[in-house]
């Protein structure tokens, strides 16, 4: 994409042979566009036109070379300046490199050859620069509130209100919900609306992370600190300097290494493993978790002290069973998403499997509403979802009932319904897997047809 763009080359020497010999050098490529100058006023006069390379001579009449580098990287640090100089002294070549030149170049009889390798790895970073910058542009629009959190239901207005108070600063922020409610969405969310979006979002999910190897993930480690640490690694803190990290599952922390991260928290700074080097930190702090943290304080299995560090502005993310036709909104953004990956014509939903997909009260909330309309998608024998393409897991479905508000008879009755679809209506098998007699179980069975279970 970026590499067919024609890449703008200033050139700025003072010598007409030499500007000469750069001329046909560079003109020899027909995706350069060449300007020469021939003083570093002119130069700098001319930066707005916005070059990729500048090949700066090192000894000007008009201004020294540092001061000419000094001034473009001032402009734009992303211009790549490359020092071309009859000077082969290596103290120079080593000063003006650490000033930010991308390159020194001597003038002799390897120039040519240099240049052109030089300029065309400058160019291969721009184009670089030019795609981070695409891709970061891109993930903050894909992170706007509207777009990554859908839903209109008074519930997830309340989310949107919060996480525009919380983007306006750096307080910690805790997200708490059910598994599957998307919680690292709003956490991304937060980060890419907020000022440090162009800087790192790192998660970190505690409970995926062996309880021994914890403490090294986050803070890091030097080499030779432990058994295995042949190399110095850093650790998840140091990686999202400047910008967020997310805990995810914080709840699943052991006691030990919360009273360390309360003292990250405290101080805002760290040591690795085995060193000695403090590192300050500016990181903003997202944590994330299923539990309910302040009984879990109050069980004495989470730090009551850590628990306000990490608390900031609280954020409760409703379950899908609590958001009413967002539920139907959510689906068809994912039939969508669904059709566009896979080179499929769009659906549609019908009126009795929105009404299906309402009336089930789905525990594993988004995750498992994705699940179910993507499976949907598949078993569907035209562009419309109906009922019977709609199916759920029905381990969930026993898990479901939670949800639903029935006399303990009708939980009954539909356990045994359960288990009978389960072992295709052998009433011996159910009645020796629920412990009841054989005659109670019929008994069920016929004020169940009563009834209509």
């Amino acid at each position: 994409m970026y590499e067919k763009d024609p890449v703008k080359i200033f050139v700025v020497e003072d010598d007409p042979a030499y500007t000469k010999f750069l001329k046909y050098v560079l003109e020899l490529n027909p995706d350069y566009e060449v300007q020469f100058y021939t003083s570093g006023k002119e130069c700098l006069a001319n930066l707005y036109k916005n070059p990729a390379v500048v090949t700066l001579d090192y000894s000007l009449p008009d201004m020294p070379g540092e001061k000419v580098l000094s001034q473009i990287r001032s402009h734009d640090p992303n211009i790549n300046v490359i020092i071309v100089s009859a000077q082969e002294k290596i103290h120079t070549a080593v000063e003006l490199l650490k000033l930010g030149a991308y390159d020194y170049i001597a003038k002799d009889h390897e120039t040519k050859d240099r240049l052109l390798n030089s300029i065309h790895n400058a160019r291969n970073r721009t184009s670089l620069i030019k795609e981070i910058d695409h891709l970061k542009k891109e993930i903050s629009e894909k992170y706007t509130f509207e777009k990554s959190i859908i839903g209109t239901s008074p519930a997830i207005k309340r989310v949107f209100s919060l996480l525009e108070k919380a983007v306006q600063t750096n307080i910690s922020v805790s997200i708490t919900g059910e598994t599957g409610t998307g919680k690292e969405l709003v956490a991304k969310a937060l980060h890419y609306n907020s000022k440090r979006k162009n800087k790192p979002f790192v998660a970190v999910n505690i409970a995926a992370i062996p309880r021994d190897l914890i403490e090294s993930e986050l803070f890091g480690h030097e080499k030779g600190a432990f058994t295995g640490a042949i190399t110095r690694r850093i650790g998840k803190f140091e990686e999202a300097e400047g910008g967020s990290i997310f805990l995810d599952e914080i709840g699943e922390m052991d006691m030990n290494l919360q009273a360390k991260l309360l003292r990250v928290l405290q101080e805002r700074e760290i040591t690795r493993i085995g060193g000695n080097q403090v590192i300050k930190l500016d990181v903003r702090i997202i944590a994330a978790t299923h539990k309910d943290l302040s009984e879990e304080v109050k069980g004495g299995r989470f730090r009551e002290d850590l628990y306000y560090r990490l608390l900031g502005l609280p954020i409760m993310l409703p379950p899908l069973r609590e958001r009413g036709q967002d539920a139907i909104i959510i689906a068809k953004h994912f039939l969508d998403q669904f059709a566009h990956d896979n080179g499929m014509q769009k659906f549609k939903i019908s009126p009795e499997a929105q009404e299906k997909l309402l009336q089930y009260p789905f525990p594993g909330n988004i995750r498992e509403l994705k699940s179910v309309i993507e499976l949907a998608a598949v078993m569907a024998e035209e562009q419309e979802l109906r009922p019977q393409d709609i199916s759920f897991n029905s381990t969930t479905r026993m898990e479901s009932f939670l949800y639903q508000e029935m006399s303990m008879q009708e939980f009954m009755y539909r356990i045994i319904r359960h288990y009978l679809n389960k072992y295709d209506n052998n009433v011996l098998e159910v009645a020796r897997r629920l412990d009841i007699g054989k005659s109670s179980l019929y008994r069920y069975l016929k004020e169940m047809e009563t009834i209509g279970i």
